[in-house]
């Protein structure tokens, strides 16, 4: 059984977390565990309609607070954690060691075990500080995401567009999907 944490920050782009939970979900050898910051159970509300109870069909849920959480030990193993969306605040706070929350102390036990971690940033412009704490994560060896879709396989609906980033964050954590045609490849 692999076993993965999805985080969920106060950026936006709720539809991506959305869609990579399900993909998950539907994996028969994988446990998924929620991360829940307070304020992307606002966002999630404003951008989709939906509640946090959404993501109770995981393995198991945590909020930002829940510091003493399985994650927040190096002890506990996981095969990967993906924060998407991903604040710049979290990466911020990630890129400094700062981890005073579950979501930013379980992101800095990945980099200190030398577990994957990506981060799925939504956000533009980029600042020079934004440039710089990612610059950071990139060489502690974090992978960095930004939700930038691509257009070369002509989507035709907003969800086309989802997945295509999805799809890339379950390529890097080697997880088999049909979400998004590949380059040269034929459509699905």
């Amino acid at each position: 059984m692999k076993r993965y944490i999805l985080a969920l920050t106060g950026a936006s782009g709720m539809p991506y977390a959305i869609s990579l939970l399900e993909t998950l979900l539907q994996l028969p050898d994988v446990e998924t565990h929620v991360i829940i910051s307070e304020s992307a159970s606002k966002i999630l509300a404003l951008e989709a309609d939906i509640s946090v109870d959404f993501f109770k069909r995981a393995k198991a849920v945590y909020y930002q607070n829940e510091i003493s959480a399985p994650a927040a030990s190096g002890s506990w193993e996981h095969q990967g954690m993906i924060i998407c969306p991903c604040s710049m605040a979290s990466v911020a706070a990630i890129s400094c060691g700062q981890g005073d929350n579950l979501i930013h102390r379980a992101a800095d036990v990945s980099i200190k075990e030398k577990r994957q971690l990506i981060l799925v940033p939504r956000e533009t412009p980029l600042s020079q500080i934004h440039l710089q704490n990612m610059l950071s994560l990139a060489q502690a060896g974090a992978i960095l995401m930004p939700a930038c879709p691509g257009f070369y396989h002509k989507p035709k609906q907003l969800q086309e567009l989802v997945n295509f980033v999805v799809a890339r964050v379950l390529d890097h954590l080697n997880i088999n999907h049909q979400l998004s045609p590949r380059w040269q490849e034929p459509t699905l």
